[in-house]
């Protein structure tokens, strides 16, 4: 088992890695999407300015460098299993002029870090991938102080995520994906209600609480929808790299027409939504 987590661990760094040069191209687009939810991670921290504060799977830097920039006294830790994520988020600090963060390229289930160093701990869309989501919880938990919260938020349903299966309906009309082994990482793993406060339990956290939170995905045109979708969504990326050129553009055809029937006045902002699930040590 722990040669297979490893294995998973592996393929998720070098994926990351190799899809960070897209999500630095998209990364306006991206972190307007994902803000909302960023944003009530935010609230359910209960910060204060001296906050030391852990970003988890942070990638190009979200919530953490929000997070930093509320902390005139405090700073910010963010991590995250791929190097190359954490190469932008530090340009990304740069270039807001953030100064009180710091970046480690580590595994959420082997933090560097010593028990109870973390006032607070943000993780935004990660447990999803993680292969022993429990282990992780239990790991963010060691790192946290006592009486510090843990906030983190997860994908919902599918039904509630047009902005993916707009394009994953229409590809499994052309293929079968190879489906993750129960319980493995993927995009929805965690919309079954009440598993992350199920887990938030195990690892022994209190005052546990969970809400589901929208966003929109503000493409405008269905041309910006299917460049972003097709290049920087490694679940869209991963498939479609699976199909030869002809299968690819009548992917293409469905996906706009699917986009055009679903707003049929062209302003395509294209709905989301995720849990987001806080619970303290």
């Amino acid at each position: 088992m722990e040669k297979y987590l490893e294995e998973i661990r592996e393929e998720q760094k070098a994926s990351w890695n190799k899809s960070s040069h897209q999500w630095k191209q998209w990364d306006e687009l991206i972190m307007d999407f994902l803000k909302p939810y960023g944003d009530e991670i935010i609230r359910k921290l209960h910060l204060k300015d001296t906050h030391v504060v852990l970003d988890v799977a942070g990638g190009t830097g979200e919530p953490g460098l929000t997070i930093a920039s509320k902390l005139t006294k405090g700073r910010v830790i963010i991590t995250d299993l791929a190097d190359d994520m954490l190469v932008v988020a530090h340009e990304n600090a740069k270039k807001r002029g953030i100064e009180n963060v710091e970046f480690s390229a580590c595994d959420v289930t082997e933090l560097p870090f010593d028990d109870n160093t973390f006032d607070a701990i943000s993780c935004r869309m990660g447990f999803m991938f993680f292969p022993d989501m429990l282990m992780a919880v239990k790991e963010m938990k060691r790192v946290l102080k006592p009486g510090g919260r843990i906030a983190a938020s997860v994908w919902d349903a599918p039904e509630k995520n047009f902005w993916i299966t707009a394009l994953t309906k229409v590809i499994h009309q052309y293929m079968e994906f190879d489906m993750p082994p129960p319980g493995g990482p993927g995009m929805f793993r965690c919309a079954e209600p009440g598993l992350m406060t199920s887990l938030f339990k195990q690892a022994g956290l209190k005052n546990i609480m969970d809400k589901e939170v929208s966003g929109t995905l503000n493409c405008y045109t269905a041309d910006t929808y299917w460049s972003y979708i097709s290049t920087a969504s490694q679940t869209a990326v991963g498939a479609l790299s699976l199909l030869d050129n002809q299968t690819r553009e009548k992917v293409k055809t469905d996906v706009y027409e699917a986009i055009h029937q679903r707003y049929p006045e062209g302003k395509v902002f294209v709905e989301s939504a995720a849990l987001v699930i806080s619970g303290e040590k």
